[in-house]
C-alpha cells in the first residue's frame, strides 16, 4: 500500500473546531477514496493547520461497472435518454432479468489519480461551521486563510491545483512544503514522508500531535504546582482549549498579589478562565493559592521571567475589576435586589424572573414538606428558593454568568441569613453538567428540585419542548438534574404529584407528555451506567411511577430475577405466549375473560391455572408492601408449570372450544405477568 500525507496550513484555526475538522477531514477522504481501501487512518490538529495519514492502494483495479436502464418495452424515448445520457447506443446494452443494463469497462485508475482528482473537490466543499473568504477574485473560503497544501503519496506531491472555472483559488497548488513554528522556525522546509514530517516539525518546535500537547500541559503545570507545594484545579475542557492555541506548550508560574487573595475563589477562578485561560491553584486545605499557571507558545531565554510579569501585571488588572464588583455588589442586599427581577423577562409566555423566584419559593416550601423537612428548614426552603435568582442583578453574574448562585450565595452570606439558606442559594444549580455533585443538604435539595420542576412544567406547559437535538431551554439537562437528585439522596417523592403543583393549574400546551419525557430521561440515565435500560422499559409499561426509588428497586428486582434460570425460561414462555396470542387473536380474537375449569382436558392445564390463581394475589400483595424480591419469586415459581404446559398441552386444540379457553389460559399468564412488566420488552 502507499502512504498518502495532506496536510492543510492555515492561519489560526479557533482552538474548538480544530478536533471536529481533523476528524472531518479523514472521513471526508477516506469515503472519497473508498476505491483505494484506505486504511490505518491517523488525524492531526493544530492552531495553523490539520492533516491526516492514511494507507491506500496504488491503483484502482480494472472493473465493471453496470447501470440499469428503463424495463423492457418501456417507451422508446425512455430508452433514448438513457443512452444520451452515458453516451451510448442502444447496441451497447444488454437485457436482463426483464430491464436493459449497461455493462461499462472501466480502467485501471491510480491512486496520484484519484486524490488528484478528489481532494481539490472535498476542500471546495469541506463543512466548516463558520468560513472566510480573503482577498479579492476568489470564492474560495476556508476557516482561516489557507496557506498551504502538502499532499504526498509515497514521498512524491501529488500534483493539482484548487483553480476551477475560473477561479483561481489564490492560486492554492499541491506541494511538498511545510511550515514550522512561526516565531522559532519560520519559512518553508520540505517533507519527505509522514514519518519525517512529524520529525521535522518537532525540530522546527510544533508538536502536532494534539494528546501529546494536552499531556505537555498537564505534566508541566502539576510540576509547577508540585514545587510549591499546592495543587491544580482539574479542568480539561481548559486543558483542551490551550492545547489548541500553542503549537510548543511552556508553562509557567505566575504570583498572586495578596491584595485579591480575599476574593472568592470561584471569582479568581472563573476569571482567570474566562478571560486569560490561566489554571488556578489549591492550597492543602482546598483554599486558592496565591498562584496561577498559564502556558506559552515557547521557551524564553530568560525562563519566562518577563512574560510571567507581564501575565502577572494583566491579571492585577483583572482583579481589580472583580474587586470592584464584589465591593458595589456588596453594598446592596441580596433581598433588596429581588424586585429587581419583575423587570427581567424570564421568557415572554412564562413571566418575569421576579414572577419565577416567587414560583421556585412556593414550590420549595412544598419540595421540602414532601421530604419531610422541618417547619423551620421549609421556611429556609421558601426563602432560598425566592433569593435563588436575585444575583442575576448582580454586576458580578452580568459579567460572569457561570457564577450564577455562587455568587447568591456568598451574598446571602454576607447579609446574615442562615447558613440554610446561603448554601441552597449557591448549591440551586447543582448538578450543573453530568459529572457534578448533586447537592445534599435538605433546603439546598429542596430548592434545586423546585427550580428545575418549575423550568420543566413552565416549558411543557406552554409546548416549548426539545425536539431532536434541539434543547434550547436545557429542559433534558433539568430533567437528569432531577433524577439525579432524588436518586443520589434516596429521596421518596412522588414526582407525579409535584409535577402537578409546579403546573400551578396550567393546562394544555405539552403537559401530559412530561411523564413519559421523565421516563425516557431515565433510560438514557441508566444506559449510560451500563444498566440495563430494557428492563426499566419493561417496567414503565403500565406508566411512571411518581417513586423513582421505589421504580428503581422494583426494576433491580426484576433485572436479578430474568439472570436466574427460572428468570431466563419464564421471559421465554412469556415471550411464547405473547407470540401465541399475537398470532390468534388476529385470526379470531382477542381471547380474553376467564377460562372455563370445566373445560380443561389435562392436568398441566389445570396445574398452571391454580399457579396463576395463587400467584396473583401472592404478587399484589407484594408489589404493594415493596417487597419487590418476593414478588419476582412468585412470579418465577411458575416457571416449572409453564414448562410441563407447554410440552404437555396444544394450545391450538382440534376442538373450537378447548382451544379458546387455552388462549384464554394464556391471555390470564399474560396478564399476571404484566403485574410485574411488559416482558416483551425484554431483550434476550
Amino acid at each position: 500500500m502507499a502512504e498518502l500525507l495532506l496536510e492543510l496550513f492555515c492561519e489560526e484555526i479557533p482552538a474548538g473546531m480544530q478536533p471536529k475538522a481533523a476528524s472531518e477531514l479523514g472521513a471526508l477522504l477516506t469515503k472519497a477514496l473508498d476505491g483505494l481501501n484506505p486504511s490505518d487512518i491517523q488525524t492531526f490538529y493544530g492552531t495553523r493547520r490539520i492533516a491526516t495519514v492514511l494507507n491506500v492502494d496504488a491503483e484502482i483495479p480494472a472493473r465493471t461497472v453496470s447501470e440499469r436502464g428503463p424495463r423492457e418495452g418501456a417507451p422508446e424515448k425512455a430508452l433514448e435518454g438513457f443512452t444520451r445520457k452515458h453516451g451510448v447506443t442502444a447496441d451497447e446494452l444488454t437485457l436482463e432479468n426483464g430491464f436493459w443494463v449497461l455493462n461499462k469497462q472501466l480502467d485501471p485508475v491510480s491512486a496520484e489519480s484519484r486524490v488528484a482528482e478528489a481532494v481539490p473537490d472535498l476542500l471546495w466543499k469541506f463543512p466548516w461551521a463558520k468560513s472566510m473568504r480573503w482577498g479579492a477574485g476568489s470564492n474560495f473560503s476556508w476557516v482561516r486563510p489557507l496557506r498551504r497544501i502538502t499532499c504526498l503519496l509515497d514521498g512524491k506531491v501529488v500534483p493539482f491545483s484548487l483553480a476551477r472555472d475560473g477561479d483561481d483559488a489564490h492560486g492554492l497548488k499541491s506541494s511538498n512544503l511545510s511550515e514550522g513554528h512561526r516565531f522559532l522556525a519560520p519559512g518553508a522546509f520540505e517533507v519527505r514522508s509522514a514519518d519525517h514530517w512529524l520529525e521535522e516539525l518537532e525540530t522546527r518546535s510544533v508538536i502536532v500531535d494534539a494528546d501529546k500537547r494536552r499531556d505537555m500541559i498537564r505534566t508541566g503545570v502539576h510540576r509547577l504546582a508540585e514545587q510549591q507545594g499546592i495543587t491544580v484545579v482539574e479542568d480539561e475542557g481548559l486543558v483542551d482549549e490551550v492545547a489548541g492555541l500553542v503549537e510548543y506548550p511552556v508553562p509557567l508560574l505566575g504570583r498572586i498579589d495578596d491584595a485579591f487573595m480575599d476574593l472568592p475563589a470561584e471569582v479568581m477562578q472563573v476569571s482567570m478562565r474566562i478571560n486569560q485561560r490561566y489554571f488556578a491553584l489549591r492550597n492543602a486545605d482546598g483554599k486558592a493559592a496565591p498562584f496561577f499557571a498559564f502556558v506559552a507558545n515557547l521557551p524564553f531565554k530568560d525562563g519566562g521571567k518577563l512574560t510571567i510579569a507581564g501575565n502577572e501585571r494583566v491579571l492585577r488588572a483583572r482583579f481589580a475589576d472583580a474587586r470592584h464588583f464584589w465591593d458595589l455588589d456588596r453594598k446592596t442586599k441580596l433581598a433588596d435586589r429581588v424586585a429587581a427581577l419583575d423587570a427581567v423577562t424570564f421568557h415572554a409566555k412564562l413571566g418575569t424572573q421576579g414572577e419565577r423566584a416567587k414560583r421556585i419559593s412556593d414550590l420549595a416550601g412544598t419540595v421540602a414538606s414532601a421530604m419531610g423537612l422541618s417547619g423551620e428548614q421549609i421556611e429556609q426552603a421558601k426563602r432560598a428558593g425566592l433569593l435563588s435568582k436575585a444575583d442575576l442583578t448582580t454586576g458580578m453574574v452580568g459579567e460572569f454568568p457561570e457564577l450564577q448562585g455562587v455568587m447568591g450565595g456568598y451574598y446571602a452570606a454576607h447579609d446574615g441569613e442562615g447558613d440554610a439558606v446561603s448554601k441552597a442559594v449557591a448549591e440551586h444549580y447543582m448538578p450543573r453538567g453530568q459529572s457534578d455533585d448533586t447537592a445534599k443538604a435538605p433546603v439546598s435539595i429542596a430548592v434545586a428540585l423546585a427550580d428545575r420542576l418549575d423550568l420543566l412544567a413552565g416549558f411543557f406547559a406552554i409546548g416549548e419542548t426539545p425536539t431532536g437535538s434541539g434543547d434550547p431551554y436545557g429542559l433534558r439537562r433539568a430533567a437528569l438534574g432531577v433524577i439525579r437528585t432524588i436518586r443520589d439522596n434516596g429521596l421518596r417523592l412522588d414526582l407525579t404529584d409535584l409535577f402537578a403543583k409546579a403546573a400551578n393549574g396550567r393546562a394544555g400546551g405539552e403537559l401530559a407528555k412530561l411523564p413519559d419525557f421523565m421516563a425516557d430521561r431515565l433510560r438514557v440515565q441508566l444506559r449510560s451506567e451500563g444498566e440495563r435500560h430494557d428492563v426499566l422499559a419493561a417496567t414503565l409499561a403500565g406508566g411512571l411511577d411518581g417513586d423513582l426509588v421505589r421504580l428503581l428497586a422494583r426494576t433491580s428486582a426484576l433485572s436479578d430475577m430474568i439472570q436466574t434460570e427460572d428468570g431466563k425460561n419464564l421471559l421465554a414462555a412469556a415471550k411464547r405466549a405473547a407470540n401465541i396470542l399475537r398470532i390468534e387473536d388476529k385470526k379470531d380474537g382477542p381471547h380474553k375473560g376467564t377460562p372455563d375449569a370445566s373445560l380443561y382436558a389435562q392436568d398441566e392445564e389445570r396445574a398452571l391455572a391454580d399457579g396463576l390463581n395463587s400467584a396473583v394475589p401472592a404478587i399484589e400483595t407484594a408489589l404493594k408492601d415493596e417487597r419487590f424480591t418476593d414478588a419476582m419469586q412468585a412470579i418465577a415459581a411458575l416457571r416449572p408449570t409453564l414448562d410441563r404446559f407447554f410440552d404437555a398441552v396444544t394450545v391450538n386444540a382440534p376442538e373450537a372450544d378447548i382451544r379458546a379457553n387455552r388462549l384464554k389460559l394464556l391471555a390470564t399468564f399474560r396478564t399476571t405477568t404484566a403485574l410485574i412488566a411488559d416482558f416483551g420488552q425484554i431483550e434476550g
